[in-house]
């Protein structure tokens, strides 16, 4: 692997795809650079109209030459909240629902080689984020249906999937090949009730009794790898894998253990920020790898997300998205969820949008989605609160980065 390959296996890793730096300091040693963007929307969905933050975050950037061709390079990154607090879930829960001005996005240090590869440590992009990010450039309303954003909607850190907590991560490439493989070493416990409205001290509490309606669920490591090969200087072909495992006791001192898993393949053409045209469509299957609306462990499901783009030569750029996360029907298998087993469950949706850039920096768009999801259930109470994270919706705002 050369020094050109080691550079760009460093800003991958430092940097999220579309994310530009600029480097503030730099000597015969040490390089920083900061990056991120402010996003402020107006958005009206949900039968209201309001002013959001767009998941704007800021950046560091640190990079070290070594002795013997080795390099050392660190980045934190902390999502910011510019415009306040809102109620409305629509994109990200774990960022749209910040009440915080500073959170945690990213943070890791690594070592990289020109032979050796790259090692880092931290919080970062999984490495089945590799696999799907090509279809992850709506600035409103992405993908969520690649298995990334778990957990209805939040950041995927505790599967490794998104913005993996904890993971150690190796990365290296061979002429058009590049891989990552990683593990997420950590240890989690937590409780669940089969009742909407309780605390984890009083879930716990419940545990200890022998309730069959309470359960200790250890949810610990985490391993994953990609593989991406660059078949033409437009064309790139990606797959990937991603596992864990969830230690259930159960109350009255029965066990079970399940699987998450999640693997899949995607093909992307072109460059998003390009003029011409870009398409990135990617597929997974997956198994207790995401919840519900309303929190229930997914049996199974298959996933597909596709992206179609054209930039003209005028800066206007056009895309339409088309995403879809179906489970059916009978896809809870939780003993104690007292699920309706006629319970419907298919995330789907068009987002169309329309951006006028600037330049990179300085992106002005408009976007719109449709919502064709099916949360059918027999009970309507439930089914209204599967329906209300999901919606149709319009919204306009400018991007502005770093």
């Amino acid at each position: 692997m050369n020094k050109t390959l080691v550079a760009a296996l460093i800003s991958t890793v430092l940097i999220a795809p579309s994310v530009s730096a600029t480097e503030i300091f730099k000597d015969d040693v040490n390089t920083v650079s900061i990056g991120g963007f402010v996003d402020a929307r107006v958005i009206n969905t949900q039968g209201e109209t309001e002013v959001v933050n767009g998941a704007s975050r800021i950046n560091f950037g640190f990079a070290r030459q070594l002795q013997n061709g080795w390099n050392a390079f660190a980045k934190l990154e902390w999502g910011v909240n510019p415009v306040g607090s809102t109620d409305i879930v629509y994109n990200n829960r774990f960022e749209s629902i910040q009440d915080e001005f500073f959170y945690n996005r990213l943070g890791y240090a690594g070592l990289a080689h020109d032979t050796y590869g790259s090692i880092t440590i931290g919080k970062q992009w999984g490495a089945w984020y590799d696999v799907v990010y090509g279809t992850n450039y709506g600035f409103v309303w992405d993908g969520n249906t690649a298995g990334v954003y778990t957990y209805n909607k939040d950041d995927g850190a505790v599967n490794g999937v998104g913005r993996g907590d904890k993971t150690v991560q190796y990365r290296n490439s061979f002429n058009d090949i590049s891989f990552a493989v990683q593990v997420q070493l950590k240890n989690s416990e937590f409780y669940t009730c089969d009742f909407e409205d309780i605390t984890q001290d009083a879930c716990e509490d419940l545990w200890t009794t022998g309730a069959t309606e309470a359960q200790k669920v250890e949810y610990n490591y985490t391993y994953g790898g990609s593989i991406t090969y660059q078949a033409t200087d437009k064309l790139v072909l990606a797959a990937g894998v991603n596992r864990g495992e969830f230690d259930v006791t159960f109350g009255n001192g029965n066990t079970s253990t399940a699987e998450d898993i999640i693997y899949g393949v995607s093909a992307t053409w072109g460059n998003f920020d390009q003029n011409g045209f870009y398409a990135s469509a990617n597929i997974n299957k997956n198994e207790n790898h995401d919840t519900d609306n309303i929190g229930r462990l997914i049996d199974k499901s298959v996933g597909v997300e596709s992206l179609f783009s054209y930039m003209f030569d005028n800066n206007i750029r056009t895309f339409v998205s088309y995403n879809i996360l179906d489970a059916g029907n009978d896809y809870v298998i939780q003993p104690n969820y007292n699920a309706d087993p006629e319970d419907e469950f298919k995330r789907q949706f068009v987002v169309m949008g329309l951006h006028y850039v600037f330049n990179p920096e300085t992106v002005v768009y408009l976007e719109v989605r449709r919502d064709y999801s099916d949360f059918t259930s027999n009970d309507k109470d439930q089914q209204a609160r599967m329906e209300l994270s999901e919606d149709d919706g319009v919204a306009i705002g400018i991007r502005y980065t770093l």
